[in-house]
C-alpha cells in the first residue's frame, strides 16, 4: 500500500483533466446554447463510465495513493452507475436549460465536479479522502441549486441545502475525528483491525459512531435527517433536483459501506440498531407525509425518504447474531434497491421536465390531469414509473423490494421478520399516492392544455427508460448477481 499506483486512478485523473479542458473551452463558446460544452461533457462522462466498466470486468482489487484509495469492483460498479445516471440527467435537462437561463458552462463543469466527488468517495480508503470527495460533490450541488440567482424559491432552497448540508458535514467530520482519537488511525482497514483487537476506548468510539451515522443519514436522506429533502426538491430547478436525487445516492451508499462495513463492522450491533430506527421512521414519515402533498416534486421527495428506508433496512441486516453470513445478501439487496430507485427517479423527473415549457412548470399533480387524452404514450411511461415505485410486478421496483424483504426474512430472527412485515404494510400506504397520480392522468378531465415541445431525443430516452424499468424487472436476476458479486469482492479483499 506504499505505492502511488497512478494507473489505478486513471479514470479520476482523466475526468479532472477533461473538466479543466471543458471549463477553458467554454470561455470561448459563443451563443446562448452550449452545444460544444454539452457534448464534451457527455463524451467525458461516457469515457469515464467505459473505463470503470473495463475495471469492473477485470475484477481486480488494487490500492493507490499510498493506500488512501482502493479500486475494487464495488467502486467501479457504483462509479459506472453514477456516470450513466448523470449522462441521462443531462440529456433530460438540456432542452429546459435554455428556457430557464441555465444553459451555461457552469452547469456542465459543476456536473463534472459532482461526478469527480462521487468517484473519489467510491474509491475512498481513508477518512480524509471520504471527506474531500463529500465536500467536492456537496459544494458543487449547492452551487447548482443556486444557479438561478434571480429565482427566489431556488435561492431559498440553496440556502437551506447549504446550511443543513454544512451541519451534516460537520457531524460526519466530528464523528470521524473521534474515531481517529479512539483508534489512532485515519485508514479505514486499520480502523477495522483496531476495533477487532478491542484495545480502544469504547465510550469515545460509540460516541463518534453516533455522529458518523448522523452525517451519513443526512446524505442518504433518512429520517430524522430528512428535513432538507422536501424543500430542496421543490425549490430547486427540476434539472438540479434530478442531479441531487440521482447519482449522489450512489456516493452516499459507497461511503456508508466503506465507513461502517469495511471500517466499523465490529460496531455493527450498535449502528444497525440506529439504522433500524432510521429505516422505520423513513417508511412511516415518508409514506404518510406524501399523501398530503399536491406538488409532485414534493411528493416525490417524501417518496424518496420512504424508498431510502428500504435501502437502510437492507444495510441493517448484514450482521446477524454476531456472524456475517448474510452480509453479502443484505448489502447487495440494498445496492440493487438503490439502482432500481435511481433508474425510476431518472425517468420520473425527466418526464416532468419533458412536460414543462417556456411559461409553465409541470410540477403540480393537478397539471397531469387528463394527460392520457393529450399525450397517451407519456401517460403510459409515467404509469410504469409510478407502478415501479409502488412495487408492482413485473417492474424493477417490485423485485427490489422483494430482495430487501428476502434479506430480512432469511435472517430467521423474529425482529427482522417483524421489520419485513412492517415494511410491506407501510408500502401499501404508499400505493395510495402513487395511484393518485395514475388516476389523475387517466381519469380526470384535462385542467389545462400544456403543449409539449417534442424532442425526438428526449422522447426516445424516456421510452428507453420506461422499457429499462420493465426489462430489468423481468430479468432482475442478472443485475442482482452483479451487485452481489461486487459487494462480496469488496468485503473479502
Amino acid at each position: 500500500m506504499t505505492e502511488m499506483n497512478w494507473p489505478a486512478m486513471l479514470p479520476e485523473m482523466g475526468l479532472l483533466a477533461a473538466t479543466c479542458v471543458v471549463l477553458l473551452l467554454d470561455l470561448y463558446a459563443s451563443g446562448r446554447e452550449r452545444r460544444l460544452t454539452y457534448w464534451l461533457t457527455q463524451a467525458t462522462m461516457a469515457v469515464f463510465a467505459w473505463l470503470h466498466l473495463q475495471g469492473l470486468l477485470d475484477g481486480a482489487t488494487v490500492y493507490a495513493m499510498q493506500g488512501m484509495a482502493v479500486v475494487d469492483p464495488m467502486g467501479h460498479l457504483l462509479a459506472f452507475f453514477a456516470a450513466l445516471a448523470l449522462i441521462v440527467t443531462l440529456a433530460y435537462a438540456r432542452p429546459t436549460l435554455a428556457t430557464r437561463d441555465m444553459d451555461k458552462g457552469e452547469f456542465y463543469t459543476l456536473t463534472l465536479f459532482v461526478l469527480l466527488g462521487i468517484a473519489v468517495m467510491c474509491s475512498a480508503n481513508h477518512f480524509i479522502v471520504v471527506y474531500l470527495g463529500l465536500e467536492l460533490m456537496s459544494l458543487s450541488l449547492y452551487a447548482l441549486t443556486a444557479l438561478r440567482r434571480d429565482h427566489r424559491v431556488a435561492s431559498e432552497a440553496a440556502m437551506k441545502y447549504y446550511v443543513l448540508g454544512a451541519l451534516a458535514s460537520g457531524f460526519l467530520l466530528y464523528g470521524l475525528s473521534m474515531m481517529y482519537g479512539a483508534t489512532g488511525t485515519l485508514e479505514i482497514p486499520k480502523v477495522f483491525e483496531r476495533i477487532a483487537a478491542g484495545r480502544i476506548n469504547d465510550e469515545v468510539l460509540v460516541f463518534g459512531l453516533v455522529f458518523v451515522v448522523a452525517g451519513l443519514g443526512f446524505k442518504l436522506g433518512a429520517v430524522p435527517f430528512h428535513m432538507w429533502l422536501p424543500d430542496v426538491y421543490e425549490g430547486a430547478p427540476t434539472s438540479v433536483t434530478l442531479l441531487i436525487g440521482g447519482a449522489p445516492e450512489f456516493a452516499a451508499f459507497a461511503i456508508t459501506i466503506r465507513l461502517l462495513v469495511e471500517g466499523m463492522l465490529g460496531l455493527a450491533p450498535d449502528w444497525q440498531q440506529m439504522f433500524v430506527v432510521m429505516a422505520v421512521g423513513s417508511l412511516v414519515i415518508g409514506n404518510v407525509a406524501a399523501i398530503a402533498q399536491t406538488n409532485l416534486k414534493r411528493m416525490l421527495a417524501y417518496s424518496t425518504i420512504a424508498q431510502i428506508g428500504f435501502v437502510v433496512l437492507g444495510l441493517a441486516a448484514g450482521v446477524v447474531s454476531g456472524n456475517t453470513l448474510s452480509a453479502g445478501n443484505a448489502y447487495s439487496s440494498a445496492m440493487f434497491y438503490l439502482v432500481a430507485y435511481v433508474l425510476t427517479t431518472l425517468g420520473t423527473f425527466g418526464l416532468i421536465m419533458y412536460l414543462s415549457n417556456h411559461g409553465f412548470e409541470s410540477e403540480q399533480i393537478a397539471d397531469f390531469a387528463g394527460l392520457a387524452r393529450r399525450h397517451p404514450w407519456v401517460a403510459g411511461v409515467m404509469t410504469i414509473f409510478m407502478f415501479s415505485l409502488m412495487g408492482m410486478p413485473p417492474f424493477i421496483g417490485f423485485f427490489a423490494k422483494l430482495a430487501v424483504i428476502q434479506a430480512l426474512v432469511t435472517t430467521n430472527l423474529p425482529g427482522y421478520i417483524t421489520l419485513a412485515v412492517v415494511a410491506v404494510l407501510l408500502s401499501l400506504v404508499g400505493v395510495f399516492y402513487y395511484l393518485r397520480v395514475v388516476k389523475v392522468m387517466w381519469i380526470d378531465p384535462p385542467a389545462r392544455g400544456s403543449v409539449v415541445e417534442r424532442s425526438f431525443g428526449v422522447s426516445t430516452l424516456l421510452a428507453a427508460n420506461g422499457a429499462a424499468v420493465l426489462l430489468f424487472g423481468m430479468f432482475s436476476g442478472g443485475l442482482l448477481a452483479i451487485c452481489r458479486d461486487a459487494i462480496v469482492r469488496a468485503l473479502t479483499t
